[in-house]
């Protein structure tokens, strides 16, 4: 008799009756965008992690285009950035019409080098956009010297719901701050971003931009006295969050602190596992930061000498859905083409030599134990 074996994802969004339940609450009641849900969920969202205000948009992407837009990123400016990094990183700095220098990484963390990200600060850079790769916060007091001279700290916090920097939530350190909600988040709103700030200006402009530029939301001319006409100063763009995702957003955050923890816990598991491996390196966790583990990425040494792509695919006969280290950006033909190469030796190692591994809350041991046992059973065979 053949035994079935059921595969393993590698990630899953959470969603149970509360969030079915939100979503039908937000139908029957007829407004479905940019109305109470929104912002009920911007308010939870800023006193989760430590912001003044938030602002919904569609997605981290277009939350990187709005900040830094307020950050005054014009066409001719420079923005640096670590090319290992999902490509919406630069992408939005292509749409603000600047242009992305790259900056390589960490061996260690995989997040931005700030030595090396200083040494590529130009007359004409306006900003540094640092990512806290895969939920790992990136240094940011090592970034702080850059805000003295004039440039903006962007924060791509994409990965970044849950972590922590020197004691205090990602969000609630520099003005200017995107997140995601894409369903390979902890928290997941199908699609969805939100941008955070301390700046009630900033704050108030990124609600008209969103919005094409309306001066006045859908939702203050329904609770105005009287007839509000809007008016459309600066070009905007169609950026909103609808009340379905916020309501989606709004039952899950009350979840964020139990998902969190067994995500830890999971990545504790794999370092137990993984950490007396020679061929491997497992996760850095700096002191000064707390790791959300929206993924686990294992890193292979120059002891590992299997071929990467080669371990993905015998991982996937097995039943284990795997992936890749991140696609260097500057890599990419689009910016190959621009931009032409550039020397990020770190990046590259790391992204030919790196895998990630199932994560996501609902793991359940035995199926993790599979994943261990598979990846150490693959390493210890002879190539």
């Amino acid at each position: 008799m053949n035994t079935v074996i059921h595969a393993i994802p590698f990630a899953r969004p959470e969603f149970d009756a509360a969030e079915l339940r939100a979503v039908g609450e937000v139908l029957s009641s007829g407004w479905v965008t940019q109305g109470p849900a929104v912002a009920r969920f911007e308010e939870m969202f800023a006193g989760r992690v430590g912001a003044r205000y938030a602002v919904a948009t569609s997605s981290c992407t277009t939350a990187l285009h709005l900040a830094l837009v307020l950050a005054g990123v014009q066409p001719g400016d420079e923005v640096i950035c670590p090319s290992y990094s999902f490509i919406a990183t630069a992408n939005a700095i292509l749409y603000a019409g600047a242009t992305p220098v790259f900056a390589d990484i960490e061996r260690d963390t995989w997040n931005i080098d700030p030595e090396d990200a200083s040494r590529r600060v130009s007359a004409r850079t306006k900003a540094i956009l640092p990512v806290h790769q895969v939920g790992l916060p990136a240094d940011l007091d090592r970034l702080a010297h850059l805000e003295a001279r004039g440039i903006s700290i962007v924060e791509d916090a994409a990965c970044g719901i849950g972590s922590t920097y020197r004691g205090r939530p990602i969000g609630s350190h520099s003005n200017l701050v995107c997140f995601s909600f894409h369903p390979r988040k902890t928290i997941s709103t199908g699609e969805g971003g939100m941008l955070t700030t301390h700046d009630p200006a900033f704050a108030e402009r990124a609600r008209r931009l969103r919005s094409h530029g309306a001066s006045v939301s859908a939702l203050s001319r329904h609770e105005a006295k009287g007839i509000v006409f809007e008016e459309y100063r600066e070009l905007g763009f169609n950026y909103r969050m609808s009340d379905v995702q916020a309501a989606i957003g709004i039952a899950q955050l009350p979840k964020l602190e139990g998902w969190l923890a067994r995500r830890r816990a999971i990545a504790d598991r794999y370092d137990a596992a993984f950490r007396p491996l020679r061929e491997v390196q497992v996760p850095a966790r700096p002191p000064y930061a707390e790791h959300a583990f929206q993924s686990y990425g294992l890193l292979l040494t120059s002891a590992c000498h299997h071929d990467r792509n080669d371990l993905l695919h015998a991982l996937a006969d097995r039943g284990i859905s795997c992936r890749r280290g991140i696609p260097p950006i500057h890599l990419e033909p689009l910016y190959l083409n621009r931009y032409g190469p550039a020397s990020l030796p770190v990046t590259e190692e790391v992204a030919s030599r790196s895998i990630f591994l199932p994560m996501y809350s609902s793991l359940a041991e035995a199926d993790q134990e599979r994943v261990i046992d598979a990846v150490t059973g693959l390493l210890s065979q002879s190539t």
